[in-house]
């Protein structure tokens, strides 16, 4: 039933948005039934029109989370261009600009240019962004190169307020898509405390089992983990040689001079991974249920924007899009079952957050991003989808410094046809991508009625 539901509305979708725009064509009169003032989008990364396009990102000839570049005179599908791009063409409106331009990163690799406010331009939507925290990926605060700006999108609907008098007019059409980055960070903290989890007890286990055997363990146990923390600390160290610095520090110690065998350390270590992976297991586990609570918040608080900031400040038209199927990305496809699982229901947290508190509110259209784009992963043909699992940009440091989609372009893609692939790098998606996103928001929009 799920299939052919939505491969129906694709087809219906299909009809209302040919190619990147345009009024009319064969078909008749596709002239939007409202005429809207402009367009306002508030969001990350899949809504950011250029945010981070200056510096070393446009030498690279990248800035958008996307195949930069239009392409289309080689082949058609590469665009260049995002949903909310795609939309303002469908609504006869002016290409979307980004609100504000820069970077605060690294100098030294020109990816420190200065903060640009851009009156008359309503995109945003910034790679990175959450929906109220301000630190999120890339952001010079988690220690990244990038120094995305990573404004939140309560930030973003302040910013648009003070630059148009305090209020909506009315006749905009309003566009908010968030909480990917709020899921990414939840992740990153979890992975990070369960790694350093595993970390302490792999040494703090090998530490004990190589020190048993000598005359004074304690002392053995003190000189080995000085041993292991130093080359730790060492740039340019290995797993190894980590290993290797704790069996040298414990074979000197006075009646260990055995362990020095790998007979010996080598089933220690093997003994000590194990416990590594139970920690960080046990961590992973005792600790994601806090992440799955944070997103129900995100998605708490991003109603209320949606209702407080914008609504009851004169907006009429929002669309909102839930969260699509984070755990069929190419990142989630790599992650542990486990892991997979935690990301649904963090998904499915937040999206319900948004279903209870704007499935009927009238001035929005609530569009289920989730249920499409799982159909699309598990039925890619009638998409017309090749390929929804590999990345279409090859993230090499060599061909392309950022590892990111946000310097992708054709010159740096892998080998093949990659035209009608689902994603760009492991979570963004291709021009083709987004075109099937902003066919699926156009449907739900002619079916409210607002186009």
């Amino acid at each position: 039933m799920r299939q052919t539901k939505f491969t129906l509305a694709l087809l219906t979708a299909v009809a209302v948005l040919a190619g990147c725009g345009g009024s009319t064509n064969s078909a008749g009169d596709q002239t939007p039934k409202f005429k809207y003032s402009a367009q306002v989008s508030f969001g990350d990364s899949l809504s950011d029109v250029g945010t981070y396009a200056v510096g070393t990102v446009l030498a690279l000839k990248g800035g958008k989370f996307n195949i930069n570049g239009n392409s289309v005179a080689t082949n058609p599908a590469l665009t260049g261009k995002n949903w909310t791009e795609l939309m303002a063409a469908q609504l006869n409106l002016p290409a979307p600009c980004p609100a504000m331009t820069g970077l605060n990163g690294n100098a030294a690799k020109g990816l420190s240019v200065p903060v640009v406010n851009n009156p008359g331009c309503y995109g945003y939507g910034q790679g990175g962004a959450r929906v109220t925290n301000p630190v999120g990926p890339g952001n010079a605060l988690t220690g990244s190169d990038l120094g995305a700006l990573t404004v939140p999108v309560a930030t973003q609907i302040k910013n648009h307020l003070a630059a148009v008098g305090g209020k909506f007019k009315g006749d905009e059409l309003v566009f908010v898509m968030a909480g990917g980055n709020d899921a990414l960070m939840q992740l990153g903290t979890l992975s990070a405390g369960a790694t350093k989890t595993g970390q302490d007890k792999f040494a703090s286990t090998l530490v004990g089992l190589l020190a048993s055997g000598a005359t004074s363990p304690a002392t053995a146990a003190q000189a080995i983990g000085i041993a292991m923390a130093t080359e730790s600390a060492r740039a340019g160290h290995t797993d190894e040689s980590v290993v290797g610095a704790a069996v040298g520090a414990a074979a000197i110690q006075a009646g260990n001079s055995s362990v020095a065998s790998p007979a010996v350390y080598g089933p220690m270590v093997v003994t000590a991974k194990a416990a590594a992976t139970t920690a960080g297991s046990d961590y992973a586990k005792a600790n994601g249920p806090a992440a799955v609570v944070a997103m129900g918040v995100a998605g708490a608080e991003l109603v209320a924007l949606v209702k407080t900031q914008i609504i009851a400040n004169g907006a009429t038209r929002v669309v909102v899009n839930n969260l699509p199927d984070l755990g069929t990305t190419p990142n989630g496809l790599s992650q542990s079952a486990e892991t997979q699982g935690l990301i649904n229901l963090m998904v499915k947290t937040f999206n319900d957050q948004l279903n209870a508190g704007l499935a009927s509110e009238a001035k929005v259209v609530l569009v289920d991003v989730f249920s499409v784009s799982h159909d699309q992963a598990t039925n890619p043909a009638p998409y017309g989808l090749t390929n929804v699992k590999d990345m279409a940009c090859d993230l090499s440091v060599a061909k392309n410094p950022l590892e990111s989609s946000l310097a992708c372009n054709a010159a740096n893609l892998v080998a093949g046809d990659v035209s009608h692939y689902q994603f760009a790098d492991s979570v963004h998606p291709t021009p083709f991508g987004y075109l099937l996103l902003a066919r699926y928001v156009t449907e739900r929009l002619v079916v409210k009625g607002w186009m």
